[in-house]
């Protein structure tokens, strides 16, 4: 079959789609996600449910789509001259985005729901996680051209390190401002920068013991 003639229907429009994640982030801060549906949402961005359902399959896919354009849309990783300024920066920048009402709702809302739904934790998987490993990397390669890192000549074990950096850095981020409910601010940032860069010191020996 000629693959013109088996596309159906309009492309896709990108104001559109701008205009369906605008209202499920509105409708969730207003909402929550047990009052949450599609049908809300579709009334909120001016377009029919079927248009809804024709990009995404629920309202978990929907709303890990509006989380994921958020976090593209608002971190980055601020270039500041050091890799410690850098990571200092991106903590910050973190933070402040977990702070907005609709970050916090929808994300601590679908990272729960994904404890029981495998295909939905993959999609958060794709869709913000491995999206955002990207930041580590470009910190990386930043302190390798100015010296304070060491190149990785062993490309696994770098995107090994890769994925052990971005853990640390937004499991703690999460965990502090979305669990412990504790501010990250610039003294806890440079505190965790600081262990980050620099490990745990060497455990002095106890008296009497060598």
């Amino acid at each position: 079959m000629n693959s013109a003639r088996a596309r159906t229907g309009r492309p896709r429009s990108t104001e559109a789609d701008r205009a369906i994640l605008d209202a499920t982030r509105a409708a969730l801060v207003e909402l929550g996600w047990g009052k949450l549906t599609m049908g809300d949402v579709a009334a909120r961005a001016g377009v029919a449910k079927t248009t809804l359902y024709r990009r995404w399959a629920g309202k978990s896919e929907l709303v890990v789509d509006a989380v994921a354009a958020l976090f593209d849309e608002h971190l980055e990783l601020p270039d500041l001259g050091s890799l410690t300024a850098d990571i200092e920066g991106v903590v910050l920048r973190f933070a402040a985005l977990l702070e907005r009402p609709e970050t916090k709702t929808a994300l601590m809302a679908v990272v729960a729901e994904s404890t029981r739904d495998d295909a939905l934790r993959a999609r958060i998987r794709c869709a913000i996680v491995d999206r955002q490993k990207r930041l580590v990397l470009i910190g990386r390669e930043r302190a390798q051209e100015r010296g304070e890192l060491p190149p990785e000549e062993d490309a696994a074990a770098a995107a090994r390190n890769a994925d052990l950096i971005f853990d640390v850095i937004a499991g703690a981020v999460v965990h502090r401002a979305l669990v412990s409910a504790e501010p990250v601010d610039k003294e806890w940032a440079r505190g965790f920068t600081t262990l980050l860069v620099g490990g745990l010191s060497p455990v002095p020996p106890l008296p009497g013991r060598v």
